[in-house]
């Protein structure tokens, strides 16, 4: 009898987190590197994020990115998580897939989000406001239009090449975004794992208000998040300092910095609040050893229906970070794992 690990979907969404001492550009070789390394042992998918005027963060524009990664390998599917739909005119979406589709056909996925830039400055300079969210669910409807040729809002209007063409789309959401991917009939891409109680409480929403659609006849769930997986519980929670630390600095100082070295985080004086924002970012987040990884993925796959798991992880030390990765395919029983030997050859030799 096969484990629900072992039935379960594993993928990786890198979202090209700068690191301290590094140019934004080596972020982006890192991120088509890394897509090769996660191909080579066994992943389903690899996406990538957009993100604006983040120091911390060089993946701003997730469909040129997708189409660096998608041209470096040759099996894996390429997507976005997500595309963030309130910054773009679906038709332009539409397109942009349509040319990534057109160019690797099979291997396409539209995750779509429905956040909006995180200051005033940046909402001002991408055109939208703080309610550009509430328009979700109509440009998603717009946009699913235009990849079916069914969309009547602008007559005579058609997003070539992609009209008619095999796009998978995906909505990443967590509260009134669930509602909207179940309303247009899509799978639902969920976060984070720390919140298992409001993870399963949103998937059971959103299971209850599906609608069959042409993209879906029932719903699928992904669910997403960090998981880090090392030799011991510390070195895998070790992992995870760097981003906790630039996510309580980030709500401090209202910058999201880039990554650095664990050993940094660890000797730093950090304020009653950095202290309180830094330990509540570690607090029930997914790691450990590979058998603790394990059971606590069986838990939460078993109790939301997941049918896939969507790794989100990232630190400073990206050799530490590969490593992990290839633990946690042996965990999911992925069948083309690397020795630990051929990974880091292949890795120091696209460096």
């Amino acid at each position: 009898m096969t484990s629900v690990i072992s039935r379960t979907r594993f993928s990786v969404l890198d979202r090209s987190r700068t690191r301290a001492g590094h140019e934004p550009a080596a972020a982006l070789r890192d991120t088509v590197r890394f897509a090769r390394q996660i191909e080579a042992l066994g992943y389903h998918r690899f996406w990538v994020s957009e993100h604006h005027s983040v120091p911390g963060v060089a993946g701003s524009a997730p469909t040129v990115l997708a189409a660096a990664v998608a041209g470096a390998t040759s099996t894996i599917r390429v997507g976005t998580g997500g595309v963030m739909l309130p910054n773009h005119r679906p038709l332009v979406v539409a397109e942009q897939f349509g040319v990534l589709a057109s160019l690797f056909p099979g291997r396409i996925d539209m995750g779509l989000g429905r956040s909006v830039g995180f200051t005033g400055g940046i909402r001002r300079a991408l055109g939208v406001d703080r309610e550009g969210a509430d328009a979700f669910a109509d440009q998603l409807s717009t946009l699913l239009g235009f990849l079916s040729g069914t969309q009547t809002e602008f007559p005579q209007v058609h997003a070539h090449p992609a009209e008619g063409l095999d796009i998978p789309p995906y909505v990443l959401a967590m509260g009134e975004g669930a509602t909207v991917a179940a309303e247009a009939g899509l799978p639902l891409v969920i976060g984070d794992l720390r919140s298992r109680s409001r993870m399963v409480e949103a998937v059971g929403r959103y299971r209850d208000a599906f609608k069959p659609s042409a993209w879906s006849a029932g719903p699928e769930v992904i669910i997403s998040g960090n998981v880090a997986v090392a030799g011991t519980a510390e070195a895998a929670r070790r992992l995870l300092v760097p981003e906790a630390w630039s996510m309580a600095y980030s709500r401090t100082h209202g910058v999201f910095p880039p990554l650095e070295p664990a050993e940094a985080t660890e000797r730093r004086t950090m304020s009653d609040k950095e202290r309180e924002l830094f330990d509540s970012g570690l607090r029930g987040q997914l790691y450990g050893t590979p058998q603790e990884v394990s059971a606590r993925l069986e838990d939460l796959i078993t109790a939301t229906g997941a049918a896939e798991v969507l790794v989100t992880t990232s630190s400073y030390d990206r050799t530490a970070l590969l490593d992990s990765y290839r633990a946690l395919a042996r965990v999911a029983g992925l069948e083309s794992v690397q020795d630990v030997r051929g990974a880091r050859v292949a890795a120091e030799t696209d460096a």
